[in-house]
């Protein structure tokens, strides 16, 4: 019961840290990436602090790689001595392949990555043993979270942990055997929503095209409470009155975000296959760009084709950032075809959740007589932050106004708990 609590209270705190993907002193971390086709892959996360303590030496928070080489290869021997891995294949000995560094408001982390031979296929059970650190520091505590496992539904795991050590508990088992190809897809589904929910240029990006999607353009003359910027005003400009129908309004906008989701997914599977490439800055700098564009054209129209050509175009360059999610996911080749049908069929589902929930409250607002006003301010508002975000990623320039934006965005996912 002890190290029920222990455990639901240290997964409470490191989820609390998840949130600004920092790491906490006195703790060690193994993380264990799943695959279906090849050997299990692992790596410690250790906090510099803790090889101070092992070592006796005084290495500053910010070390570098350079920095802590000297020391790696007793750190190595001093892991390997101190952690096993067992399962009813016999022992599984860790081999070290790569190190990196992590950054962390609370001092570095050294990541040392390894392969577990002999963990294809992937046993049904492990046993661990773990007491790194604890002969210097019995107030330590390590951790094994499985960090990517698709076939048990675990795709970006960073914060719920499976396994906790400390003084008298330094050997403990675990399993694999809850997986099935619905657990991943399921769990790809919800990567989609989840990114589509948490992207605020691809919601801005919705929102433009949602605004006038409750109105149908005539043309009558600007009514007077209307007061349009002088580079507005000219014959070119068409005006607004509601729709009669809920219905059928709703229904044409739910098609025309579908011809967007159609033309991310081409674009999105090029780019995940390695077929297309373009450059990150590029791309982002596009999508901000569509945001204005589509902003701008709800006030003069400016494409003369149809709605859904419009939104097409601009669906491939959205494409290739969510291609950008995805390799920030760690995903490989296996169940890609699962893995793109799934993070796709969630993206649309988080979209048309953001239309349901905004589109009613337009179509009772569409009729009052400042709408008008509303869609034309509303999307003068989109084509600044669209322009603001644009210089900064074309440029690479940090007007820190985009910093708070993201920032402010970050606190209101807090507060619906969407983080």
């Amino acid at each position: 019961m002890k190290k029920k609590i222990t455990l639901v209270i240290t997964a409470l705190l490191m989820m609390t840290f998840s949130l600004v993907k920092a790491h906490v002193p006195n703790q060690s971390y193994v993380y264990f990436r799943v695959y279906e086709e090849k050997a299990i892959e692992g790596r410690f996360e250790i906090n510099l602090k803790e090889i101070n303590k092992l070592f006796g030496t005084n290495l500053p928070g910010n070390s570098t790689l350079e920095d802590l080489q000297p020391y790696l290869p007793r750190l190595k021997s001093y892991l390997l001595s101190n952690t096993a891995f067992r399962s009813e294949s016999g022992e599984h000995p860790i081999e070290f392949k790569e190190e990196r560094l992590l950054e962390s408001g609370l001092g570095n982390f050294l990541l040392l990555v390894f392969d577990l031979p002999g963990t294809h296929p992937t046993p049904e059970e492990m046993e661990m043993e773990y007491s790194v650190f604890l002969d210097k520091d019995p107030t330590h505590r390590g951790f094994l979270i499985i960090e990517y496992n698709w076939k048990a539904g675990i795709i970006n795991n960073e914060a719920n942990i499976l396994l906790d050590f400390g003084p008298g508990d330094t050997s403990d088992r675990f399993g694999f055997d809850r997986s099935s190809l619905w657990l991943g897809f399921w769990a790809m589904i919800k990567q989609g929503i989840w990114h589509i929910w948490i992207g605020i240029d691809h919601i801005l990006f919705l929102l433009a095209l949602i605004l006038p999607a409750v109105v149908r353009r005539n043309k009558e003359e600007t009514p007077k409470e209307i007061r349009l910027p002088a580079w507005l005003k000219g014959d070119s400009i068409t005006f607004w009155t509601g729709v009669p129908k809920f219905r059928p309004a709703f229904v044409y906008i739910v098609k025309i975000i579908t011809f967007f989701t159609i033309a991310h997914t081409i674009t999105l599977t090029l780019a995940t296959l390695q077929i297309v490439n373009l450059p990150a800055a590029f791309v982002e700098s596009i999508i901000a760009f569509s945001i204005g564009l589509a902003a701008l054209h709800n006030i003069r129209p400016i494409f003369k084709v149809k709605d859904w050509v419009i939104v097409s175009f601009f669906g491939l360059f959205h494409g290739f950032g969510f291609a950008s999610v995805l390799g920030d996911l760690g995903l490989t080749g296996e169940f890609l075809t699962y893995s793109l049908l799934g993070f796709n069929l969630g993206v649309e589902i988080g979209q048309v959740v953001i239309i349901a929930l905004i589109f009613p409250i337009l179509y009772f607002l569409r009729s009052n007589k400042k709408y008008s006003a509303f869609l034309v301010y509303g999307s003068l508002f989109l084509i600044v932050i669209s322009l603001y975000w644009f210089i900064e990623r074309a440029f690479g320039v940090d007007l820190l106004i985009g910093d708070l934006i993201m920032r402010a965005w970050f606190k209101v996912q807090i507060l619906l708990g969407m983080r």
